[in-house]
């Protein structure tokens, strides 16, 4: 299923390889700006959406949010393109996304990152074909697995026992596992993790290609890799074949808005198109998709003097918490660990266990106590995301809140202690069905103590570690209860089943 350059593609793809950033060409925003004049024409509207460019919305909605982001709610009109068939401004700023990211082909989403990584397994895998994925692959790789019908084939994460989370995949184990899986269709990245922690992703890309697979990366938290120097390599430019961004997470897209990354060679462009056309919505948001137009712009020409002032902040907010007795937040100090490459600084993993703290207490009081909103917490520690949209204030805010945290700790003679110490994850388990044909299967509910030996039929995945326990297709066992009932009274929040509290789980019915 690989795709070649001398592959005639569908006329109505109408998009042309980027052949390098041009700032003048970048300087537009054809999206944008077609929204923009459209809405200073005096048209009477016979078309959807119903509250017509904001005339009928709530009223109080409206006081809160504004008029002009529903003048722009727009749907397929001839001057603002098709999403599903672009041959205008849509197309344009697709073009213009491929040159200042450097693919071949971009395409914007509007249901977020889940609906590129759906798409990015079904663009290679048919049902009962194999790919090679990192167990720590966020569950909307999963739900591709589950949509294609395809195996997974599963690479553990290396495991980092001072900070209780876990970082990326070696090119050793990718090699293996392409060794003793000779028939996979891909190999899957997760890059960065959430944590900022990057793999070896050139190496892999290397080893991928050399064995005839395409490399698809989930690059959700790493669309601003391509805009500053000191940030870690792109996955395109270290030559993925597929790469799926949230603009939303990082950058300034707005929440859902998101990017698909394609390059020739490998991966056949008109199936990724037909699929989207599948997955995504035929009422797509121009505001989400005006959104990704405008972010790319900002960054393609202010990002790296933007971001550098990012790094910055971030970097000596870095050494603060760490001037903190009982504090710890690494930086790119601890790369050269299996699996750790590179880092990306703009993220904070700040550790609260010197000062006798689960992460999970220290991230309610930076809530209800300093009015600080972070990102997750683990056992250990909380995770902090800094981007262009934070100020100074924010970050002195952040410092002196932990300060204050770590000074009270130690007022009160707390240390390290084992009390919240991270128990050793379980071995993968059986894997009795395809993930598929378990999550289609006639299923029932049993209590979870109950659960030893049957299949599961859920995806179990708590934070932390943030890899799932238990996919569907997998035959539970004693030590996956023991973890699981574990991790969550220690306070993780279980992801993926219908009972979050584990009281009981979906099982195959045999």
């Amino acid at each position: 299923m690989s795709y070649t350059e001398e592959t005639p593609l569908h006329t109505s793809l109408h998009f042309a390889p980027a052949v390098g950033p041009d700032a003048l060409a970048q300087s537009r925003a054809p999206l944008f700006e077609a929204l923009r004049d459209y809405v200073r024409k005096d048209m009477a509207p016979f078309h959807t959406p119903g509250h017509k460019q904001g005339v009928g919305i709530d009223p109080e909605f409206l006081e809160l949010v504004g008029r002009n982001v529903f003048a722009i709610d727009l749907t397929e009109l001839p001057e603002v393109d098709n999403l599903h068939d672009p041959d205008g401004v849509i197309r344009q700023a697709q073009e213009l996304a491929a040159e200042a990211y450097g693919a071949d082909f971009t395409f914007f989403l509007c249901n977020g990152s889940t609906s590129g990584n759906d798409t990015m397994i079904m663009s290679v895998c048919d049902p009962g074909d194999k790919i090679i994925i990192p167990r720590n692959a966020h569950k909307s790789i999963l739900g591709g697995i589950i949509l294609s019908g395809a195996t997974p084939v599963y690479v553990q994460p290396s495991w980092d026992v001072d900070y209780g989370i876990a970082h990326g995949i070696s090119p050793e184990s990718v090699e293996a596992a392409l060794i003793a899986h000779p028939d996979a269709k891909a190999v899957v990245l997760v890059n960065p993790n959430y944590y900022g922690g990057v793999v070896d992703i050139e190496a892999i890309a290397k080893l991928a290609h050399a064995h005839g697979k395409p490399l698809l990366v989930d690059e959700a938290h790493g669309p601003h890799f391509n805009f500053h120097p000191d940030l870690p390599i792109s996955a395109l430019a270290a030559g993925a074949d597929m790469v799926v961004q949230s603009t939303h997470k990082i950058i300034s897209g707005m929440t859902q808005a998101s990017m698909l990354h394609v390059r020739k060679g490998f991966v056949d462009v008109r199936r990724v198109r037909n699929i989207l056309q599948l997955l995504q919505s035929t009422s797509p948001s121009y505001v989400l998709l005006a959104s990704l137009d405008v972010a790319r712009r900002q960054m393609a020409l202010h990002g790296k003097e933007m971001l550098g002032r990012t790094i910055a902040m971030a970097q000596k907010a870095r050494e603060q918490l760490n001037a903190i007795p009982g504090i710890a937040c690494f930086g790119r100090d601890i790369c050269g660990l299996p699996g750790l490459y590179d880092l990306d600084v703009t993220k904070l993993t700040i550790r609260f266990s010197g000062i006798g703290m689960a992460g999970f207490d220290a991230i309610d009081a930076l809530h209800e106590r300093f009015d600080i909103q972070s990102e997750m917490a683990t056992l250990y520690n909380v995770l902090e995301i800094v981007t262009i949209g934070n100020t100074q204030r924010d970050l002195d805010r952040l410092v002196a809140a932990v300060r204050a945290l770590a000074e009270e700790a130690n007022a009160k003679g707390l240390t390290s202690s084992d009390a919240f110490k991270n128990p050793p994850l379980p071995w993968l388990p059986e894997a009795v069905l395809t993930p598929r044909d378990a999550f289609f299967a006639t299923v029932k509910r049993i209590p979870f103590s109950d659960s030893v030996g049957e299949i599961c039929a859920e995806i179990i995945s708590p934070y932390p570690p943030g890899i799932p326990i238990l996919a569907p297709g997998e035959r539970i066992q004693q030590d996956h209860v023991d973890y699981l009932r574990l991790i969550h009274e220690y306070g993780a929040f279980i992801n993926g089943p219908e009972d979050t509290k584990l009281a009981t789980i979906k099982v195959v019915d045999r």
